[in-house]
């Protein structure tokens, strides 16, 4: 594994990145957690073209297990975690658990890659580049059941900021074909090039913790999973994706407020349901 290590460290070596001063390749927990703050965990066991998400649950539980407890026993108690490897909600809520020692707004997983699809969708559908396309929402899991929600989201086009449901004008295609795309995007890339996304995933982890280390703009939020505090009916404790506003010194909160129609409220209790199941799958398999 070492040996594989040496060759992501020479690639990052000749990206001659300006901000990377050090790299500290290694295989034990204790030197890798040591006094950090930040924790990116992308290392869960891959998924396969075909494979269940609950087929990966056991195996990821010993994982971030493992790697919650190192982060209790040795990173800063001010360490932000964002969980990346897959299932990214359920495994986020396994190392929060063995984590007690940090505060649960430490703990996200990244639904932001889902948020970055669905905002090119649309802009592609619009004709303008995906900046001009501000406050769209993922909530839930990132699954095939994360409902990407555009109702609140806006549109810049040629300096005219409008409603994306008013400036598309196609009621059919944001409740069926958007949504879809955006649910089954991850596996549509994983059938084309027989892996889970790369580039993308990566330029998603940026954003996310670009805004959570220096916040968002006012009048904008972005999509985390976070831990529920029973916000929009959400069962408390899950690690759900919400829309979320961040201050400068990088405490986020939930947005509140924004009204929730019955076809929104179906969509965002199917997912919250799937990921009370995974919840419970994983913490069978836990062994304290």
């Amino acid at each position: 594994m070492m040996t594989v290590l040496q060759g992501v460290v020479m690639e990052l070596q000749d990206c001659a990145l300006p901000l990377l001063k050090e790299i500290l390749p290694t295989d034990s927990e204790s030197t890798a957690f040591k006094d950090i703050d930040v924790a990116i965990l992308v290392g869960a066991m891959p998924r396969r073209e075909g494979m269940e998400r609950k087929d990966l649950l056991a195996a990821n539980v010993k994982i971030f297990k493992s790697q919650g407890q190192a982060i209790d026993k040795y990173a800063k108690k001010t360490c932000k975690v964002l969980v990346v490897g897959n299932p990214a909600n359920t495994n986020a809520y396994i190392t929060r658990k063995y984590a007690p020692s940090l505060p649960n707004d430490n703990f996200s997983c990244l639904t932001r890659l889902d948020q970055n699809r669905s905002a090119t969708q649309v802009a592609q559908r619009l004709r303008v580049s995906a900046d001009d396309i501000s406050n769209v929402i993922i909530w839930g899991n990132h699954s095939s059941t994360q409902f990407p929600d555009v109702r609140h989201a806006t549109v810049n086009k040629a300096g005219a900021v409008s409603g994306v449901y008013d400036a598309i004008q196609d009621d059919n295609w944001l409740k069926n074909e958007f949504i879809k795309t955006v649910q089954t995007r991850g596996g549509n890339i994983i059938k084309a090039r027989k892996l889970s996304s790369a580039m993308s995933a990566a330029k998603a982890i940026a954003d996310h913790m670009k805004d959570w280390w220096f916040g968002t703009k006012e009048g904008q939020w972005v999509s985390m999973g976070v831990t529920s505090d029973g916000s929009y009916g959400i069962v408390e404790g899950l690690v759900y994706s919400f829309p979320v506003s961040i201050s400068s010194s990088g405490k986020y909160s939930i947005v509140q407020g924004l009204a929730v129609d019955d076809f929104a409220r179906e969509k965002m209790d199917v997912t919250m349901k799937e990921l009370i199941e995974e919840k419970d799958l994983a913490l069978s398999d836990c062994q304290d």
